[in-house]
């Protein structure tokens, strides 16, 4: 039986911040904007969504073909808050995890971020559908990151993963949501600015559609890590991309500790005609 049929008793109904798409190109700053200009430009679009529950299911998902898989792999690091310790540490786990996992040749991670809503300094979970590039700030990461290497590995296969993994668990509050890559098209996605001090760079807002079919895994635990398909520059009928956002969970209790996570994006590049 199909998984969409097959919807278990953690399947549920919520809303989810699409974007409507305007005149406009949407704009974030991720610093104080200046005097009279929004931190946010995009027009939020609240949907009622269902998200059906992918446990005991794990393995149905690839992210050749849904653009997001879930996998195990412990991690040594104590402490997540620690910068220091997630790059010396984790930084490398990650690209081990990545070259074994996708057969990558090379992987570069160029940057993390943490998440925890009561934490200071740490991020809240967004709750806006996004996909973290775009077409055109994907090589541009290559080139910002690589330099002198960046044009002959352009020349190849290459990607952007976002390995996302709880920092404790189970997660009941702010829970991922990702949506499965055959249900959308390239036409959904929305071109947005992200806004630094000294940087413009660009991200994928998305357009609601009714086809859109979503799916999360409950109560993820620190062992285990969702691997999310930003960008792959192949063409050949594989996922490309898959887009996510967090979402208010109904079924967690109403003292569900808030989550806290940790979001590491990689470049991954493969050998000349993988």
């Amino acid at each position: 039986m199909p998984l969409d049929v097959a919807a278990s008793r953690h399947s549920l109904t919520t809303t989810l911040h699409y974007v409507k798409r305007g005149t406009e190109r949407p704009v974030r700053y991720a610093m104080e904007p200046p005097p009279g200009v929004p931190a946010w430009s995009g027009i939020d679009d609240p949907q009622q969504v269902q998200i059906v529950d992918a446990r005991e299911h794990e393995a149905d998902f690839t992210l050749d073909r849904n653009g997001f898989a879930l996998v195990h792999a412990p991690s040594v690091v104590q402490d997540f808050y620690a910068p220091d310790e997630v790059k010396s540490i984790y930084y490398p786990e990650v690209e081990r995890l990545l070259q074994e996992t996708l057969g990558a040749s090379r992987v570069f991670v160029f940057d993390h971020g943490v998440r925890n809503a009561k934490r200071p300094g740490a991020a809240e979970p967004s709750r806006r559908v996004h996909n973290d590039h775009t077409v055109n700030s994907a090589p541009r990461r290559v080139r910002d990151h690589l330099g002198a290497d960046a044009e002959e590995l352009l020349k190849h296969r290459f990607g952007i993963v976002n390995v996302w993994r709880p920092i404790r668990g189970p997660v009941l509050d702010s829970p991922l949501a990702l949506c499965d890559a055959r249900s959308f098209t390239d036409a959904d996605l929305i071109a947005s600015d992200l806004v630094y001090p000294h940087v413009r760079g660009e991200t994928s807002s998305v357009e609601y559609k009714s086809d859109h079919r979503w799916y999360y895994f409950s109560e993820m635990q620190p062992e285990e890590v969702l691997l999310i398909r930003v960008h792959d520059s192949s063409d050949d009928g594989r996922a490309r991309l898959s887009f996510h956002t967090s979402f208010e969970n109904p079924l967690a209790p109403a003292d569900a500790p808030p989550r806290e996570s940790i979001e590491v994006r990689a470049l991954v590049f493969f050998p000349p005609g993988a």
